[in-house]
């Protein structure tokens, strides 16, 4: 038996640590713009994506379980796989670490909120299988990311100031 579950627009299970103070953190609305951008360039909408901010405890041991890096870092993307002949618009889940955004903001000199934004759709283009381990697949990924990032009047994150 097959079951299907279609969604005519994005829905967003977002979620915030009880460890971390949800000031300055996107907006559902922004976060709703970010992701459907990149729905949108995927051909893709219509689905769940649960959102969840953290604090660099749950980061780092998130990234070390499935990892194997014992650090935090600025955002995973965890893919939803269904089993076979189940259809369910889940795309995925994504952790974003609240603390190491802000710093890297800082260090970077961006402002938050665009920081944000490229970690959310650097995050969201992983759950589509985009990856850059290698020059060719980062070029790829990276270049789609500026484009979106574009369309939404945000700089070039690999740009150096």
């Amino acid at each position: 038996m097959t079951q299907s579950h279609e969604l005519k627009e994005l829905v967003i299970d977002r979620q915030v640590s009880n460890d971390i103070n949800d000031s300055n953190l996107p907006s559902e609305n922004e976060l709703t713009t970010w992701l459907s951008a990149v729905l949108k360039s995927q051909n893709d909408m219509g689905k769940e994506i649960t959102l969840r901010f953290v604090d660099e405890e749950e980061s780092k041991a998130l990234n070390s379980q499935y990892r194997q890096k014992h650090k935090p870092t600025n955002v995973l993307s965890f893919p939803f796989e269904a089993p076979p002949g189940i259809n369910l618009p889940f795309l995925g889940d994504l952790v974003i670490c609240k603390p190491v955004i802000e710093q890297e903001a800082v260090n970077q000199n961006k402002p938050l909120l665009h920081h944000y934004a490229h970690m959310v759709i650097h995050g969201c283009l992983h759950l589509y299988g985009y990856d850059h381990i290698d020059n060719h697949e980062a070029e790829t990924m990276e270049a789609l990311e500026i484009e979106l990032l574009q369309h939404l009047n945000i700089d070039d994150p690999y740009q150096e100031f």
